[in-house]
């Protein structure tokens, strides 16, 4: 009997010891320690120059579009003032070589024609009536042959001057006014050009923000790509936390896990936007309900309604999945 006992007990030790040894074993994690993450929109210059404007401060919400700081662009307005006045003196080129001569011109050109006229109807008379007269015998062949060249050279003369008269009403040649053309386009690229410089000196918010940090003063000279204001858009806050492997199958992309920290509300959510396709080396300090591990994976989450709240670097507990 005693022997019997001794070996339903030694049994049920046993028993115990192994269902000990497989709950000590049991390392399902529920939730696991993150924090709140942001990435910031730095707004900088896109050209070196003194900073003469800062109207925002830290705190400030603002809207897409609404004005940031400014730059010093009394150079920039110089250049499109400049580019202003060539693209005009371009296009006032190009429409005098389209209408032709001056009215000074064609008259001038056509007084010419009509002393032509007039020259050669006078020699085509005189020639008609010496022609007669040789017939006659009043007049010699000689004489008659000088009135017929002299006919001849006011006809050429009538007709240069037709030519000339033509010439000046017509336009420029068709390569000097196209060649023009394209000067005209060059000066309003070059007009574009100075007026989008210009118009960068005063720097805008790209996205509804909240004014994270300001990064320079007015009168600080600010380098090309400098950032000048620090910007946090809402949908650029996120949860960042990690999972040893084990875990990893209970989070996937899209996935709600629930949110909580000290004094925070109720039932805050985020939705899994990233699962680190590498697992990496455990971060120096991480915790957990049951166990540090070796190597985890890092998990994106954004968060919903309220959780969007959260500050930047706050403690979050992040319940998993089941």
């Amino acid at each position: 009997m005693n022997r019997r006992v001794i070996i339903l007990g030694i049994a049920v030790i046993a028993a115990m010891a192994l269902i000990a040894n497989r709950l000590l074993r049991d390392d399902t994690i529920s939730t696991v320690q993150g924090y709140a993450e942001a990435e910031y929109v730095k707004v900088a210059p896109v050209q070196a120059g003194l900073l003469t404007a800062l109207a925002v401060r830290r705190g400030d919400q603002v809207k897409a579009g609404q004005k940031l700081f400014a730059q010093d662009d009394q150079g920039d307005r110089a250049a499109r003032d400049e580019a202003a006045r060539r693209l005009e003196q371009a296009r006032f080129t190009l429409a005098d070589l389209e209408k032709g001569g001056r009215p000074s011109e064609v008259a001038a050109a056509q007084a010419d024609v009509n002393d032509a006229t007039a020259a050669r109807d006078r020699a085509a008379a005189d020639l008609t009536r010496g022609e007669e007269l040789l017939k006659s015998g009043y007049d010699t062949r000689q004489h008659v042959d000088q009135l017929r060249a002299d006919a001849r050279s006011t006809v050429a003369r009538y007709n240069a001057a037709s030519a000339k008269l033509e010439t000046v009403r017509l336009a420029a040649r068709i390569d000097a006014i196209e060649a023009q053309r394209s000067a005209v386009k060059a000066a309003e690229a070059a007009l574009a050009e100075a007026e989008w410089h210009l118009a960068q000196r005063d720097v805008t918010a790209p996205v509804d923000a909240l004014v994270a940090d300001t990064l320079a003063r007015p009168g600080e000279h600010v380098a090309a790509g400098y950032p000048v204001v620090s910007l946090l858009p809402p949908p650029n806050l996120l949860i960042r936390f990690f999972v040893p492997e084990t875990e990893l199958a209970r989070v996937q992309v899209g996935d709600v896990v629930h949110l909580s920290c000290d004094k925070c509300p109720a039932d805050l959510q985020a939705a899994v936007s990233f699962v680190a396709p590498q697992s990496e080396y455990t971060p120096p300090v991480i915790y957990s309900e049951a166990i540090r591990a070796k190597l985890v994976y890092l998990i994106e989450a954004r968060p919903q309604g309220n959780a969007a709240k959260l500050k930047p670097g706050q403690p979050i507990d992040v319940k998993l999945p089941r």
